[in-house]
Formats: C-alpha cells, sequence, structure tokens
C-alpha cells in the first residue's frame, strides 16, 4: 500500500442507476460534477417535475435502484465523442444508439420499455441533463468513497461489499476508516491537479442493498451501517474548487 491515501478507482456513471465506466483520468470543473456522470436518466412516464430547460431534478423523478433493481441487469457504455451509448446484457449487446438525437433515444426507450415492463409507471423517456448533471445531490457534485470504510463495513455485515454499490465517483485507498467524517468545509482536499471542499457525508439508502453483479436485492446496507455505527452515511459530497485533472494512482492530501 503507498505511504499516503491514493484514489485507486475513478469513475463515472453516464445513465442515472446503470452500471459505472471506469476511467483513467478526467479534468474537472470549479462547481461541476464529473464530466459526463449522471447526463443521461430515465424519467418516469408520469413524471411532471422535470424543469423545461433540462436542469437539476431530485431522483424521485427518475427511474433508480431504489425503485428498480433490475436496472443494474444492464451495462451501459458511453461514448462522448460519438454520443453513441451501447446497452448489454449478460455480455451482450442490446441496444446502441446515439443518444444524442430524438430517433437515438426512441431506440433505448423502446428497449428499457420492454426490458422493464411491469417494473416502472408510465411511458419511459431518456432525458439529458443540459447543464451539468443528475446527481442525488444537487450541490454535492461528487462522490468520495474511502475503502477503508467499507472495509469496517464489512466487519459488521459479515460478507464482501462491492464499492460500486455506493455508486462514488473517487475511491481512495490508505486513509483510516471513517476518517473523512473528520474533514469540515475548512478542509482544504487535493487529488492531482484538483482542489476540493467538503460538502456533506452521503446518507445511505435501499438503492446500495442492489448487488451491481446480479441485480438482486441480497443486503441491507443501511440497516447495517445504523446497526453497527449509529448512522446511514457511506461517503462524502465533495466541490472542487480548484481545476484540474486527476489520475488513478494520484496522492491525496488532506490538510
Amino acid at each position: 500500500m503507498s505511504d499516503s491515501p491514493t484514489l485507486t478507482r475513478l469513475c463515472r456513471y453516464p445513465v442515472k442507476g446503470m452500471s459505472a465506466n471506469e476511467l483513467d483520468s478526467v479534468a474537472l470543473s470549479v462547481g461541476m460534477a464529473m464530466p459526463h456522470d449522471r447526463r443521461f436518466a430515465i424519467a418516469h412516464g408520469s413524471t411532471t417535475d422535470l424543469p423545461p430547460d433540462g436542469g437539476w431534478a431530485p431522483k424521485a423523478n427518475f427511474v433508480t435502484l431504489v425503485n428498480c433493481a433490475k436496472l443494474a441487469g444492464i451495462e451501459a457504455g458511453f461514448d462522448a465523442e460519438t454520443g453513441f451509448l451501447t446497452l448489454k446484457r449478460d455480455g451482450r449487446q442490446v441496444a446502441r444508439a446515439d443518444i444524442s438525437t430524438p430517433l437515438g433515444r426512441t431506440i433505448v426507450e423502446d428497449f428499457l420499455r420492454a426490458y422493464l415492463a411491469g417494473e416502472v409507471r408510465g411511458a419511459l423517456r431518456l432525458i439529458e441533463a443540459k447543464e451539468d448533471a443528475f446527481t442525488d445531490s444537487r450541490d454535492g457534485k461528487l462522490s468520495l468513497i474511502n475503502l477503508a470504510s467499507i472495509h469496517d463495513l464489512e466487519r459488521v455485515t459479515g460478507h464482501p461489499v462491492d464499492p460500486i454499490r455506493f455508486r462514488g465517483n473517487l475511491y481512495i485507498e490508505g486513509l483510516p476508516a471513517w476518517a473523512e467524517f473528520a474533514w469540515t468545509g475548512d478542509t482544504k482536499i487535493r487529488l492531482g491537479g484538483a482542489e476540493f471542499r467538503l460538502y456533506k457525508r452521503i446518507g445511505r439508502c435501499a438503492a446500495t442493498n442492489v448487488n451491481p453483479a446480479t441485480a438482486e436485492r441480497d443486503a441491507n446496507l443501511p440497516l447495517a451501517l445504523r446497526r453497527g455505527f449509529g448512522h446511514l452515511d457511506m461517503g462524502v459530497y465533495l466541490q472542487v474548487t480548484e481545476p484540474g485533472t486527476v489520475r488513478v494512482g494520484d496522492a491525496l492530501a488532506v490538510s
């Protein structure tokens, strides 16, 4: 293990609720989410609470792992240069289209309606965040997960916990367990060329109960957190205060 805390995994989730895309590096901008993270979301057909400009909206408007575990059974790969979204199930391609176009979105929507039939309400719509991202928190734009905290949770659950259950952007190894909860809004957090400040801890819900490998609800992690630690939190939301590029292997500095 490195002598200092290190970024070991860098992830974005182009479609809210679907699989992670792993990156080697990413350029971050002040006050913004990771580029193309939660850029798209699947809106319930009955949703009426979406801003017309494609701005941020609460997660209750969308199909997510909280209300549809089956969503985890789809692997989503997004090519930002071409706009093509590729969906796979059990390793086989089931849909591919340029979702920057109305026709491409229709192709993906048709597949999702068939795949999720009986699990969701109304005619699904694939929508795009025009300005930033459909993150769960309006102001907490990136999430950092301390892998040591997950290992401590495993001590409580008695079985391995896949870190992707927590859908983080920045996965850090080498911090003491729960050290991230000692940070405050005045703490300077530097990773690679970027600097961050703490926004808040991340309270966890039933979405973490879904196994990302099997799409089954096979755990109760909020209950394990409450019983083991007296809270429902895992990870922290960060805001970028100084732009820069971060790479897997970068050291984390906290002051």
